[in-house]
């Protein structure tokens, strides 16, 4: 479905930080895929090593929205949406783990890459399945930093991941619900 806004007229921008250690040839792979669903410029940018800052010992988890505040602290261009990638597993209050979060105000979200490979379930690796969930998953929160909820239509790449077999059920576009709702 054709998104309701020219990106290059708008001059919309997305950005992908590497947040601690993301192979480059990952990051390039994903860039090139958000580039194909948005049409739009998509960079890669530094973004930072130490995470330190967010971890919580307990639960052996890092904190998302800390590292959003994070990425939020080094500034954001105008019409510019930022999606910090990790290795790492990350939580929000309330829940056992999240694939990502965003931040509407600020159009910065996190995705986290650690629950989307198949070997974090002892499965043999699957490259393409495990870029395909990346890329949904990036696109989902990208879909909430433009000011869109959850949907009720599985197959819409907004629909609320409880787990894999969501995010595997979901495409990777917009249903027609959603897609003129893009702001």
């Amino acid at each position: 479905m054709a998104f309701p806004w020219d990106p290059i007229k708008e001059r919309m921008k997305i950005t992908l930080k590497p947040l601690g250690d993301v192979a480059k040839e990952i990051m390039a792979e994903l860039r090139d895929r958000i580039d194909g669903v948005f049409n739009c410029p998509v960079e890669i940018k530094a973004g930072f090593s130490s995470l330190s800052h967010a971890y919580d010992q307990k639960r052996e988890q890092y904190l998302s929205s800390k590292l959003i505040a994070s990425l939020n602290s080094s500034g954001r261009e105008r019409d510019e949406k930022i999606v910090g990638i990790t290795e790492v597993d990350i939580y929000a209050p309330g829940l056992n783990f999240v694939f990502g979060e965003a931040d509407v105000a600020s159009g910065i979200a996190i995705v986290s890459l650690r629950r989307l490979r198949q070997e974090y379930y002892g499965l043999s690796p699957e490259k393409n399945l495990f870029l395909e969930r990346a890329t949904k998953e990036i696109v989902h929160e990208l879909g909430h930093t433009f000011g869109l909820g959850h949907c009720a239509d599985v197959r819409c790449v907004m629909h609320f991941s409880n787990g894999l077999a969501d995010t595997d059920l979901k495409g990777m576009a917009f249903c027609e619900k959603c897609c003129p709702r893009l702001v």
